[in-house]
């Protein structure tokens, strides 16, 4: 038999978990010295604790862990078990990684403060454009909110034009403007440029699903256009800008921020001030996202 400590380092865990397994019924010793209490353990227990560490290293409650080393869930339910525990590793793994690139984003922005863009910004003028579009509701300006909307718009937009037999005739053209309803909420418009008659359609409702069966995000109705089966969009003309501010941005628009706040640093540092969001005009837009290419417009005046 091993002593708690001898048992602790072969298991490679600490005595003062062992307590707790023994304390919760989760992993008893062999024996106990009913003189001085130490603890005692055999190889075979080994086994078991193995078990335990990988279950828990899973995301396993105790609870979840006894039941399944004490076989009191059959096989079929432990392969349920573990796909939905894999599913969730899955959806934390892929918003961590979200979250990663907004870091490195950030940290690119910080690491540019002091560095004043000259060439990269152009104050041009930018004509009215015809455009084809659906809208919906973000949570907020943050890159996590806009990217989930933004995206099952546009895969809905462009099939339903596909389907009215209607070919755009320029980029698209993503732009944004306060919600009614407020409290930070935005309204994404997913328009892209077309040559084809002015067309408004009627609200659509809540919890409509996209082509595929897909649900929109959570708390995101889309606002404009008719029941997505009845494959109806809205067409618009964008109005002219005055005068805009530009700057081209490299890359996804997920890491899109040093190259924000490079433009509005130059619109403060040259006496402009901005008159709303910028549109984003997709100049390029490969498969590998980190390719794309995006002109920022956003409206200014003279301060």
């Amino acid at each position: 038999m091993f002593t708690i400590g001898d048992f602790a380092r072969h298991g490679r865990v600490s005595v003062r978990m062992l307590r707790h397994y023994d304390a919760t019924g989760l992993l008893r010793p062999a024996h106990v010295d009913p003189a001085s209490g130490y603890r005692h353990y055999t190889a075979g227990q080994l086994a078991r604790l193995n078990r335990i560490i990988a279950l828990k290293d899973l995301g396993f409650t105790l609870q979840q862990v006894r039941d399944i080393v004490d076989e009191k869930v059959g096989p079929e339910e432990l392969r349920g078990m573990l796909r939905l525990r894999r599913a969730e590793l899955e959806t934390a793994m892929a918003a961590a990684a979200a979250r990663l690139v907004q870091v490195e984003a950030r940290l690119r922005a910080i690491e540019s403060e002091g560095h004043m863009p000259t060439n990269d910004v152009v104050i041009k003028s930018v004509p009215a454009v015809r455009v084809a579009e659906l809208t919906a509701t973000a949570a907020s300006f943050q890159p996590e909110d806009i990217g989930p909307v933004i995206g099952p718009l546009y895969d809905e937009l462009f099939r339903r034009l596909d389907a009215a037999g209607i070919t755009p005739t320029g980029p698209g053209i993503p732009y944004y403007e306060d919600a009614a309803e407020g409290g930070g909420r935005i309204t994404v418009h997913a328009a892209v440029q077309v040559s084809a008659p002015l067309q408004v359609s009627a609200p659509l409702q809540d919890g409509t699903l996209l082509q595929d069966g897909t649900p929109l995000p959570d708390g995101i109705p889309l606002q404009d256009g008719i029941p997505l089966q009845d494959g109806t969009f809205r067409i618009l003309d964008l109005p002219s800008l005055d005068e805009a501010a530009t700057i081209v941005h490299r890359g996804s628009m997920d890491t899109v921020l040093p190259t924000v706040q490079a433009l509005a640093r130059w619109i403060d540092a040259n006496a402009y001030e901005s008159t709303g969001y910028p549109r984003e005009i997709n100049l390029e837009c490969p498969e590998n996202r980190d390719d794309w290419v995006t002109e920022l417009q956003t409206p200014v005046t003279r301060s």
